[in-house]
């Protein structure tokens, strides 16, 4: 396994193009993009059809946990596929490691539950 400076050099230069052409892209759309702004041109369009009323409108904070939340234990699965990919290599310490991993999350998750946050109705 080589790891000396070197063998960096080839993401580095990547990682240089990739921010100087977003730091291009940025640039140039703001030096030749349009500059007028009119009220037709920051008037809302959709479909056609004129808006009516407020787009803002309360929503509950529940709805929100619920997506935070289903979106930390829908990653938490996504890290079972190494381990289910190398559990023969892994042994009993990367067992372990998944038990420990395991154990975080039904933790964070009794806590959510006992405080109420997947109840709707309170």
């Amino acid at each position: 396994m080589n790891t000396s400076p070197e063998s960096y050099l080839p993401i580095l230069i990547q990682l240089g193009f990739s921010i100087g052409f977003v730091v291009l892209a940025l640039f140039l759309s703001q030096l030749l993009g349009p500059k007028k702004k009119t009220k037709k041109k920051n008037d809302v369009f959709e479909c056609g059809i004129e808006s009516q009323g407020d787009a803002r409108f309360p929503v509950s904070v529940k709805y929100f946990l619920s997506a935070i939340l289903f979106v930390l234990f829908d990653v938490e699965v996504i890290f079972f596929y190494p381990y289910a990919v190398n559990f023969k290599e892994m042994g009993w310490e990367g067992f372990a490691a998944v038990l420990t991993f395991v154990g975080f999350f039904l933790a964070g998750f009794i806590y959510v539950w006992k405080k109420g946050a997947l109840e709707w109705e309170r």
